[in-house]
């Protein structure tokens, strides 16, 4: 999902420059952050495969503490994806690739995830057929969105992105039903819901290009400070500002998380928090933010923090431990995503055998009042899945990684 991370070469002073391209060293935090939510990834979508709850995680009426911030910290999943996605295009070009070589990859790129996600990827959700527009949905869309963008000034793109982000709840109160026909068009575009095909089978639109293609934009001009000698501190600032917006923004209740009750094809966590019958449910009211589409607060919520723990991470090594695991994953984001599904899926059938449960297709996971009768397990056990499927992931994603590190000249290994 996101390219490789180097520096520039910068020839000695009074020497030719070698005509060779010098590699510098990746910055290794980025993939260690990237690795980070990769993991956390697989625990919400172990969750969805696995739980017994007939209800989602943000409604108030039937969540709890646990089950709500077993949700909440795989927010920042999509978030870190898309922005970093921008990040390493524009780093690709300070590696020697030109503006048009970068917009031909996120043309390219993006129609390729377009088409893994109505196959491999839809088909892995249920093993039905299944339309969908997920996470890789929307990230080769925005990739073939930048294509255009990424020929403006990097200074306009920055504009782009942040004006997106900032101003796209003015748009909340648009329903789709005031284009007509062409109501669908909004769907794609800002409000998600479920577009009709046939009778019997409609494509459910999560992810929507209002304002994930400014995520990524405003990616793509973060990648201009990671050149900086001082980039730590300007990653700490920024991601510490945004992470006080946040709080000031959520507490005063007037903008930035969509609006309650608009109808539409999932269960919509907006509006204002209010205070609930325990501190609790307080506190999940006050952190159930938007995620479809994702509103300001959700963005600075999910973005501010990862900023703030990529500034840590500046300078990490990863030579051993824990680092190293996270940035094997880190660097195989394609790679895992798409094994990742599979696999839970799987071990979802054999829990389900083991149980002597009923074992269970469903085409949309997050449908969870669909599941059959004495489905499903507790937190537990799913985090006990969870450790056992990311431990299962690392062997071929090392595999992978090492697989790719050998055969650089192989172009068409960076579309994995």
């Amino acid at each position: 999902m996101v390219t490789a991370v180097s520096a520039p070469a910068v020839a000695p002073v009074g020497k030719r420059p070698s005509i060779v391209p010098i590699q510098a060293p990746r910055l290794v935090s980025v993939d260690v952050l990237r690795g980070v939510v990769m993991v956390i990834m697989a625990l919400d979508h172990t969750r969805d495969f696995l739980t017994s709850v007939r209800t989602a995680p943000e409604d108030l009426a039937h969540t709890s503490g646990a089950l709500f911030f077993t949700r909440f910290i795989t927010h920042f999943c999509a978030p870190v994806f898309a922005f970093l996605a921008g990040t390493g295009a524009f780093l690709a070009t300070r590696r020697g690739k030109s503006i048009p070589q970068v917009s031909r990859f996120f043309l390219t790129r993006g129609l390729w995830l377009v088409l893994l996600e109505f196959t491999i990827v839809d088909f892995a959700w249920g093993f039905v057929p299944w339309a969908h527009g997920g996470v890789i949905w929307i990230l080769g869309w925005s990739m073939v969105a930048m294509a255009l963008i990424v020929r403006v000034p990097v200074r306009w793109i920055a504009v782009l992105g942040l004006g997106m982000i900032a101003t796209h709840n003015l748009l909340d109160g648009i329903n789709p039903a005031l284009f007509g026909r062409l109501y669908w068009s909004w769907m794609l575009l800002h409000s998600p819901g479920r577009i009709p095909i046939t009778a019997n089978f409609s494509f459910s639109v999560r992810y929507v290009l209002i304002p994930w293609v400014g995520v990524m934009a405003a990616g793509f001009a973060f990648g201009s400070l990671l050149h900086r000698p001082d980039r730590r501190r300007w990653i700490l600032r920024i991601g510490i500002s945004a992470t006080l917006l946040f709080f000031v923004l959520r507490a005063i209740n007037l903008y930035g998380n969509g609006i309650a009750g608009l109808p539409f094809g999932y269960p919509r966590s907006a509006g204002p928090w209010s205070v609930q019958p325990t501190l609790s449910l307080t506190v999940v009211s006050f952190f159930n933010t938007l995620k479809y589409p994702p509103s300001l607060d959700y963005l600075l919520m999910t973005l501010g923090p990862s900023l703030i723990l990529l500034g840590l991470l500046d300078g990490a090594k990863a030579k051993r431990g824990l680092s190293r695991i996270l940035m094997v994953f880190g660097r195989v984001p394609l790679f895992y995503y798409v094994l990742h599904i599979y696999l839970i899926h799987l071990i979802a059938i054999v829990v389900a055998l083991l149980f002597h449960q009923p074992v269970w297709h469903g085409t949309v996971i997050a449908d969870f009042a669909q599941r059959p009768s004495g489905y499903g397990h507790d937190l537990p056990l799913i985090y006990a899945m969870w450790i056992i499927a990311v431990a299962i992931l690392y062997v071929p994603c090392r595999w992978f990684m090492e697989f790719r590190s050998r055969h650089r000249d192989w172009a068409w290994l960076s579309y994995l």
